[in-house]
């Protein structure tokens, strides 16, 4: 696990997950079933990237200006997406740390790391 030096901030339960299965995941006790990205005041659901299973730092715009201390990427449920080292480079000179795992395992990690992290986002890809 990440470690945190910042005051802890408890972000509202409605940006907790609920449920996550393949392609299907539940926020707020609302279902989507397209690639989120979740961030403290919002989902944007139907993220689509510029090349499917690679993560581009041309993706990243909406996660950029939400301004997160913490990244928690999700890579699929079989972990199929991957993240280059260019855009993991450019991420951390964002300042933005990443935590990358599979979507159940970032699943997992996003809603105990809310409780540690002021601005934490999650870029969640459902299917493989």
């Amino acid at each position: 696990m990440l470690e945190n030096k910042s005051a802890p901030f408890f972000l509202s339960t409605s940006m907790r997950i609920s449920n996550y299965e393949f392609g299907k995941i539940a926020i707020a006790d609302k279902i989507y079933t397209s690639d989120v990205i979740i961030a403290p005041e919002q989902v944007i659901d139907s993220w689509w990237r510029k090349q499917g299973h690679n993560l581009q730092i041309e993706d990243l715009d909406d996660i950029v200006k939400a301004k997160p201390e913490l990244l928690v990427i999700g890579t699929g449920y079989y972990g199929r997406m991957q993240v280059p080292l260019e855009t993991k480079q450019y991420l951390k000179e964002q300042g933005i740390k990443v935590l990358e795992a599979n979507t159940r395992d970032a699943v997992t990690e996003f809603n105990e790391l809310q409780k540690e992290y002021a601005r934490i986002v999650a870029a969640l890809h459902l299917t493989c």
